[in-house]
């Protein structure tokens, strides 16, 4: 039997996933939790087969989230499950150590079959996510460090500083910093630009 913990802010996505999975035999949801921070909780105290990690929720979440997972539990198998599409974050969640990589949009078979190739030592991206790692090495915005790619985003989705400060608990200053940085290594000269950079991309959801 695979233990499964599932970590997503939105109750009805986890009753979701879990009447999802009460069909099959061999996996099982034996623990969740609404955010990050209580999803390491968890994980400190047991151990579990695969974490189910949604890419947004509040407190630790994205990279971070998941390089802290593997830092507590380098054994723990990792799908994150995201509503942003498999050309953004596929590359950046399997180099931090994710096992896998799946859009919430994906049918329900879908999901029980990259859990159980996970479980089994295997890899799961799909075939958009395949087509963007091979064109990520030749992307600009693959020299941007992980917390850059955060902000990229979140500036991309139309929060200003104080706001993107607040979600990932950095100073408006530093904010400001990375956002100077991204615009340079990405030879943007404005916001706007880095709008149409990232649809260009297709950076956004």
């Amino acid at each position: 039997m695979t233990r499964i913990v599932l970590a997503d802010d939105h109750k009805i996505v986890r009753d979701g996933l879990k009447r999802i999975l009460a069909a099959t035999a061999d996996l099982e949801v034996v623990a969740e939790a609404a955010d990050g921070d209580a999803l390491l909780q968890l994980v400190r105290k047991e151990d579990y087969d695969v974490a189910v990690v949604d890419m947004s929720m509040p407190g630790l979440s994205g990279i971070a989230l998941i390089k802290r997972l593997k830092d507590e539990k380098p054994k723990l198998r990792i799908l994150v499950l995201s509503m942003h599409g498999e050309t953004q974050y596929a590359a950046r969640v399997l180099k931090a150590g994710a096992s896998g990589y799946l859009n919430k949009d994906s049918a329900a078979d879908a999901l029980v079959g990259a859990l159980r190739k996970i479980a089994a030592g295997g890899m799961h991206i799909g075939e958009a996510a395949a087509a963007s790692l091979v064109a990520a090495e030749k992307s600009p915005h693959e020299a941007l460090s992980d917390r850059e790619f955060e902000v990229l985003r979140l500036l991309v989705d139309g929060l200003g500083p104080t706001e993107i400060g607040e979600r990932l608990h950095l100073s408006v200053k530093t904010v400001s910093t990375h956002k100077t940085r991204i615009l340079e290594k990405l030879n943007l000269g404005s916001t706007a630009e880095l709008v149409r950079y990232a649809i260009e991309h297709k950076l956004v959801g």
